[in-house]
Formats: C-alpha cells, sequence, structure tokens
C-alpha cells in the first residue's frame, strides 16, 4: 500500500508536503563534533511503542516511508539487540548502509540475514563474548558506552555524521542519559492499545531536556508525525 497524502501543519504556511522533503534533511553536526542523533519512533495516543512486542503492527505505509527516509539520510542505524531480533531486521535497501546492533551480553544470530549481508555490525563492551566473523565497535567495559561507541563508528562506516537510533525503548533511555539525543522524529499511531508496553524512553533517570517542534504532519488516515529537535540547535 503507497504512503498516504501528508499535510504540513507546522511550521506555517500549512500545506502539502512528502516524506522525502520533511525527513531527507542535512542534520548539522551533533554538539562537540560528534555524529547529530535522531531517535525514530512510533507510540499510539496512550504512549505503548508496540502491539504484541512488535512496533510494526502500530505503523501505516507512511510510517514505513519514514523509518527509510530516516535510514536514506543517516549514515549509520543503531538498534537495540531485542528490537533487531523482533522485528526480523534484514539487509536495508539503501546500498552501504550499515546498521550497529547494540547488545551488553553480546548475544545475537550472527547467521541472520542483516550479518550475513555485510551490512550489520555489532556495538558491544569489551567483556561481551561475540561470534566469530562480524564487524564489531567495543565501547566500554561490561555495558556499552554510548558516547564511546559514536566516536567511533568511523571504524566501520566512513564520515559518519548523522546516526538514526530504531529503539527499542531501553536504548533510547540509555541515549538519554547520555545526553546524546539531538531529534526524535516521533510517529503517533492513531490508536488505544492498554497492555505494558514500554514508553519511548524506558530506564532511563528523570531528566528536563527542552526540545523545540520543527515539524507537525498529518496524513489522511489520520496519524501524526512529529519532528522534535534540541532547542539548542533547532534546526
Amino acid at each position: 500500500m503507497p504512503a498516504s497524502a501528508l499535510v504540513r501543519l507546522h511550521p506555517a504556511p500549512a500545506g502539502p508536503t512528502t516524506v522525502a522533503e520533511a525527513y531527507g534533511l542535512t542534520r548539522p553536526p551533533g554538539p562537540g563534533a560528534r555524529p547529530w542523533l535522531a531517535l525514530c519512533m512510533i507510540a499510539s495516543i496512550d504512549g505503548a511503542t508496540a502491539v504484541d512486542g512488535r512496533s510494526g503492527r502500530l505503523g501505516n505505509a507512511t510510517d514505513r516511508a519514514v523509518l527509510l527516509a530516516m535510514r536514506a539520510a543517516a549514515d549509520v542505524v543503531i538498534v537495540g539487540a531485542a528490537t533487531a531480533a523482533g522485528e526480523g531486521y534484514r539487509a536495508p535497501s539503501k546500498p552501504g548502509l550499515r546498521i550497529g546492533v547494540v547488545t551488553n551480553s553480546g548475544h545475537v544470530d550472527a547467521t541472520g540475514e542483516l550479518f550475513s549481508s555485510g551490512a550489520g555490525f555489532v556495538i558491544a563492551p569489551e567483556a561481551a563474548p561475540l561470534p566469530p566473523g562480524i564487524d564489531v565497535v567495543r565501547a566500554g567495559t561490561d555495558t556499552v558506552d554510548l558516547r564511546a561507541a559514536l566516536g567511533r563508528l568511523g571504524q566501520v562506516a566512513p564520515e559518519v555524521r548523522f546516526v538514526s537510533a530504531e529503539g527499542g525503548p531501553r536504548l533510547n533511555g540509555a541515549l538519554l542519559d547520555a545526553d546524546l539525543v539531538d531529534e526524535v522524529a516521533v510517529t503517533t499511531s492513531p490508536r488505544l492499545v492498554g497492555g505494558a508496553s514500554q514508553r519511548l524512553a524506558a530506564g532511563a533517570r528523570e531528566h528536563d531536556r527542552r526540545f523545540e517542534l520543527a515539524h507537525l504532519l498529518l496524513d489522511t488516515e489520520q496519524f501524526v508525525f512529529a519532528r522534535w529537535v534540541r532547542a539548542a540547535t533547532a534546526a
């Protein structure tokens, strides 16, 4: 099913737009010249990030197009190991895109398509045992040091300027704790789902970080697409 037509509600003037126009932007460097990092997520009206453990059940074709547009703009994608396994991550459609699977334990399926294609690599601490034959970025002793890992992505991809993080909530929470989130691209699905699904950032300490609304879009299926950026670097 093709993506629905999109209307930009903010910034003014309101009018039609496209996913590529809204998300295919060149991002600035992150603070301290590290890569700019964006969270790309979906949530229900009541804040659930998954149904039956899968975020894909909340989305539609437009949300999928947003994910692909973020990947098209990114130099590297990172994702938590549980999300990569639960969502069945495979080789990306963008040639040359590397997808880093973040794991503290080293438990990854090195035989899956993501790794057999050569697109996948692992971000792990020094103590984590890993299967042979896969690329790895080591950062941290017993748990991944995400700030250090971002600085070492040049080991697997040249000139990394923009990193798109695709969850899950535990990885998002760790990125929030490390003060690495520069942008949040969040789709609100027009559903109430209840249950015990985690919120967008789980396991983080309490923070109060200010973001500004860069755009607000609406499609014909009543999905809402917001892009938020750090207040100090709003673009």
